[in-house]
């Protein structure tokens, strides 16, 4: 699987905004943003994370709210639904949220640049301005679907260089490559946050000390 991290200091904030709104809340509250076109497979990728049933789906209208809790985290999860005619709604669920999932249909091709040019937008909104994002190859129980690799080629994900990616294989169906998945990004973004803070810290230290130098100069 690719990852990539941030190298953008300018958008070194939302991380850090992250950390600090982790550190606030005893089980490490979480705001997950799901998002990707129609018949990705967002709802059952859902369910499989809160293991609740998945023989019985139907395209999300709306939008479902789930909270997951699991391993120290509560995950407060929007699944928005992603029909054209929605979309255009899907900004009105950017505020406040911390880490953004996209879900892939890997088998259906002749999307690929729908959804590619779908990323791209929510990439460039400034509510979601260095969000982290963990996007989600689905649907790899299917021969036709194209590895994850393939599909960060293509979509050019190497360029994103303003906040942590990962892109992940996965079966919803099947729940091979979602269960941990997500936990696992998370605890990344978290180190790369804890990281970002320490560093911080160290230049304000650095900064106080050298101000004080002056004035008793």
């Amino acid at each position: 699987d690719l990852v990539g991290t941030l190298r953008d200091e300018g958008k070194q904030e939302g991380l850090l905004s992250i950390l600090r709104k982790l550190k606030s809340a005893p089980d490490q509250e979480v705001r997950i943003l799901l998002l990707g076109l129609d018949n990705a497979g967002k709802t059952t990728l859902l369910k499989q994370l809160a293991s609740e049933d998945i023989s019985h789906i139907t395209p999300t209208q709306g939008f479902n709210i789930k909270s997951v809790q699991s391993q120290g985290f509560k995950l407060n999860v929007w699944d928005i639904g992603g029909q054209r005619k929605i979309r255009p709604y899907w900004r009105n669920y950017f505020e406040n949220t911390d880490v953004l999932i996209y879900v892939i249909d890997s088998a259906d091709r002749k999307r690929f640049e729908e959804t590619g040019q779908e990323l791209a937008e929510l990439l460039d909104e400034e509510k979601l301005s260095g969000v982290p994002v963990l996007i989600f190859a689905n649907k790899q129980d299917l021969l036709t679907a194209a590895p994850a690799s393939e599909i960060a080629e293509g979509l050019n994900l190497h360029t994103i260089r303003d906040r942590v990616w990962q892109i992940q294989s996965c079966s919803a169906l099947s729940g091979e490559g979602v269960q941990g998945k997500v936990l696992c990004f998370l605890r990344r973004v978290w180190r790369k946050s804890a990281a970002l803070h320490q560093g911080y810290k160290v230049s304000e230290d650095k900064r106080k000390a050298c101000t004080q130098a002056k004035d008793n100069g």
